[in-house]
Formats: structure tokens, sequence, C-alpha cells
């Protein structure tokens, strides 16, 4: 049977998704149609954004094909209705009209994806428990807590090889282990889903399209550590993520599913140091959300002094896909000690822009250009304003945490900006040191006072005034915050400005450029 699955996810709603499901469902009324016999279903992100609002049609004129469609106006609804009934003259009536807003959906960008986090994605409803559990989610929760130890859970994830998708890449399997053995007592575990980075968006697109995959994964962990209380940390600038994981957590209870977990959610104000986790472990206590020395790491003493596990939605997300496949199937992905898959958010100078999954070891030059459709890069910036510039020249380097490392970058959380040819270098890096030096929360000199010199001496660079001794400061200056800072955003702040040091020099002894080329910061 024939169904239309519309996109309302932000960013199609932002293109008018909601105006075109109202418009699809008036225009199966006009067909006399109940609305049994053509399901239109509201389901999360259809990923390439640049084209939304996206619209897939199922099964038209019952040959089982998806055909997908972008930037379609409410005014297309009826052409999209009778495309989906397939009913001869009406259907070839209604395909010229949307030849315009046809995509290929065997194009390289959604042909060379391998979802695991995003197997679900625009197909479930993302605001409906049952259509969860028709797509085989909490399945796998129910066969841990029937049939399985919590160490066999916590072996088969080091077996999978996975390893943190929230930057530091730290072995999932490991910190279970290390929450899971600490002395007998209560746990934690909470899902990190502050995602703050400039050019992020994977994991606001999970928490909107498949939110119970998340908790799925996050009640396993729980039950893997010997956890009661759980909670989700997401800041308040989604406001559609928190509404459907308000909606679906109040399923779960009702449901019955949660067996005991208490699982809560809190909402951050939004500051970017609350990604870091002992900040965003104050925050979640109520206090200020600043960070703390460690030792003691959260695994020993957390959330109100417990062993605490803390995982980014990615992460936990990918779990119930590693039980239900096999720690070999995941490890198999991938390459060397980077193993499984990556979700990007892919924006910036190209024309493909959206959601992409790929397997770790993947080129860089494959995503951007054979996936994305970039053409006279200059560089990508990956790994947000922790990251760095990788330039045009070495974009054939696999994806993975060892190799990004050694160019001076890192993997972070996801984000992957195209930067195009006649970008300045310097403006860039200086849009960076703006964002981490308004985003700090202050409590440590080398961060506060650092970031804000550093900012400094790349406006002499973009204005033209640096000196050769302007330079050798920065240079000194990065490495000086970078080694002294109390947490992971002093620590990263430098290194867009080392790696554009590294791979663009030139650009910073003879800047050629207009200042502010790039606008505020974020």
């Amino acid at each position: 049977m024939a169904r239309i699955r519309c996109c309302t996810a932000s960013g199609c709603r932002a293109a008018g998704g909601q105006l075109l499901l109202q418009a699809l469902a008036q225009a199966r009324l006009e067909q006399g149609l109940p609305p049994g016999a053509l399901p239109i279903k509201a389901v999360g992100c259809l990923r390439l954004c640049a084209r939304g609002p996206l619209v897939a049609v199922d099964g038209a004129g019952g040959d089982g094909r998806q055909r997908l469609f972008g930037a379609v106006p409410p005014e297309r609804a009826s052409a999209l209705v009778q495309l989906a009934l397939g009913v001869g003259a009406q259907a070839a009536a209604a395909a010229p009209s949307l030849a315009a807003h046809a995509i290929d959906a065997e194009h390289p960008f959604f042909a060379l994806q391998v979802p695991v986090v995003l197997e679900a994605l625009g197909l479930v409803d993302p605001e409906s428990l049952d259509d969860a559990l028709a797509q085989g989610t909490y399945r796998q929760l129910q066969r841990c807590r029937a049939a399985a130890q919590p160490a066999q859970v916590r072996s088969c994830l080091r077996r999978s090889g996975l390893r943190g998708r929230g930057g530091a890449g730290y072995p999932t399997g490991l910190k279970w282990d290390t929450v899971a053995l600490q002395p007998p007592g209560p746990r934690v575990v909470v899902c990190n889903a502050d995602e703050g980075d400039p050019g992020a968006f994977m994991d606001r697109v999970v928490l909107e399209g498949d939110p119970h995959r998340l908790l799925e994964g996050l009640a396993i962990a729980a039950f893997a550590v010997g956890a009661e209380l759980a909670y989700v940390y997401l800041r308040a600038e989604y406001p559609l993520a928190i509404a459907r994981l308000r909606l679906a957590l109040q399923q779960l209870r009702q449901s019955g599913l949660l067996d005991g977990l208490d699982l809560q959610l809190r909402v951050g104000a939004g500051a970017y140091v609350c990604g870091e986790e002992t900040a965003l472990l104050a925050s979640i206590a109520g206090g200020r959300g600043t960070p703390r020395q460690r030792p003691p790491y959260p695994a020993q003493q957390g959330l109100f002094g417990l062993p605490t596990l803390i995982n980014n939605v990615e992460t936990l997300a990918a779990v119930p896909a590693i039980l239900r496949r096999g720690a070999d199937w995941y490890a198999a992905l991938g390459t060397g000690s980077s193993r499984g898959t990556k979700v990007f958010s892919l924006s910036g100078a190209l024309p493909h822009t959206g959601l992409v999954e790929v397997p770790m070891g993947t080129s860089l030059r494959t995503v951007v250009e054979t996936m994305g459709g970039a053409r006279g890069v200059k560089a990508v910036q990956t790994g947000g304003p922790a990251g760095g510039c990788i330039p045009a020249a070495l974009l054939d380097v696999p994806i993975a945490y060892e190799t990004l490392a050694e160019l001076g970058s890192m993997l972070g959380s996801g984000g992957m900006v195209v930067l195009p040819e006649g970008l300045p270098v310097p403006q860039l890096a200086r849009y960076f040191m703006r964002f981490c030096a308004g985003e700090s929360c202050g409590k440590c000199v080398p961060c506060r006072a650092g970031t804000v010199q550093l900012e400094q001496l790349l406006g002499r660079v973009c204005e033209g005034q640096a000196t050769a001794d302007d330079l050798l400061q920065l240079e000194q200056l990065c490495h000086m915050v970078r080694a002294t800072s109390l947490c992971g955003l002093g620590q990263g702040a430098p290194n867009p400005v080392l790696s554009a040091l590294r791979h663009f020099r030139h650009e910073f002894e003879r800047p050629a450029f207009a200042p502010d080329a790039l606008g505020p910061a974020p």
C-alpha cells in the first residue's frame, strides 16, 4: 500500500513543512479517501536538509519504490496525493508538476550512507510509542532484562569497539565497566545532549526524529551499570526536541517499560561549557554550570557524589543496533581503532547539506565532494570550535580519530563545515576564538583571559597590523592556553588557530582580506 512521509524536523518546519503536512491531509480528504486508504505520516529528518521541506512517497503504483521530493510548496500537495494513489491518468498528470521537486534517491548522498544510528530516522513517527515498538524499539532492552547479565552487555560493547561520539572518543565499554565496578551503591546514567558546536545538529535530529531509540540506549546503559536513576540533559534552544522527549518519557512511564528506572529530563540554559561533563553535572544538580578539577572523574564520583556514566546522544543511540546485530558486525565497520559509523552534519559551501552517516575510514573527499557535491573547496572544518581546518589537498585522508588528530584537527561530535575558496582563514580562526571567549565560564584565568588576548591578536592579523612578534606571541599563547586551562573549552579553543597556522600560515603573514568578512560570532 502506498504512503506519504513528510519531514517534521526543525529544518523542514522552518521551510514550511507543517503547512505542507496539513495540505497533504486536506488533499487526501478532497479525494474522498479515509486516512487508512493513504497513510500520511509525520516523520523525522529525511537528511537532505538543503531541499526542505522533504516528502517521501512510498509504493506509488504498487511498485514498492521510494520517490523523494524537496522544496515542495503546499500547492503541490494534490499532485503528491495523486502520484501516491497511482491511478492511471491522475498519476501521469501529477508527475510533470512534481518534476522540478524530484530528488534522486540513488544519489551518492543517500547511496553511500550506512545507517546504524539513523536506521529508523524518517521512517518512525517520533510522537508515537506504538510506531516505535513496531519498528523494534525497546526489543533489545527487554531481551537484556529477560536473558542477559549486565556484564554480558558490557562485554558486547567492549568487543564492538564503539568509542564515545561526543568528541573525546573514549572506549564506551571501558567507561561502562569503570562505573559498574565501583564499590556497591547507587549509580547514575546521564545522556549529554547539550549539543553546542556551531555547525553541529546531529544530536538534535535524532532527538527530534527518533527519541525512543535514544531512551532505549539510555535504559540499556542503566541496566548494564546497575543504575536506577538517569537523566537526559538538553539545551533550551531545542524546543522541538524537548517537546518530543517529554512526550516520549510520558509514554514510557504509562507503558511500564521503564521497569523502575527513574528517567528524567533536565533543560539547560544554553551555556556551551555545559557540554563539558563536570559542568553538565553541576547544572543538573542545580548549581552554576562550571567545570571542576579532575580526578575524581565522574565515573568514580559524579552527580550527587555517585558513580556516574556520561555518554552523548549518538553513542547511546548506537547501542540497540549493536546488541541486535552483534559486536562483530559493528566492529567490521570502520577502520583500525575507529570502528562503526559516524553521523555528520554536513554544511557550508556545498549544494547537498544535511545529515550523513558513513563508516569510519571513509575519506573526507568522499563525504564532501562525492556525497555533498562540493566544488572549489578550500578547506573543511571538523570538530567545531575545538577542531581545525583541513586543506583541500589533504581531503583523501580517512575519517578516524587518530588520522584527524595528526592533521591538527579532531573528529569532535560530528560537525563538518565546508569552506569555499576565497574564505579568509584568519577570519575563521578569529570567529571561533570570539565564540570561545564569549562562552568561557571565567573560572580559570588561562581560558578567561587567554581567549580574549588571542582574539585581540587575531584581530591585528585580520586588520593587517600584525608583526612577526605578534605571530610568535599568538602561537606561544595558544600552547599556553591549551596546556593550562581547566576544561575542554579552554584546552580546545586554540586548536583552530594552531591548525590554521600549520596549513595556511602565509595568510597570517600576508593577510589579503577585508576585516569581519564572516560577520559576528555565533
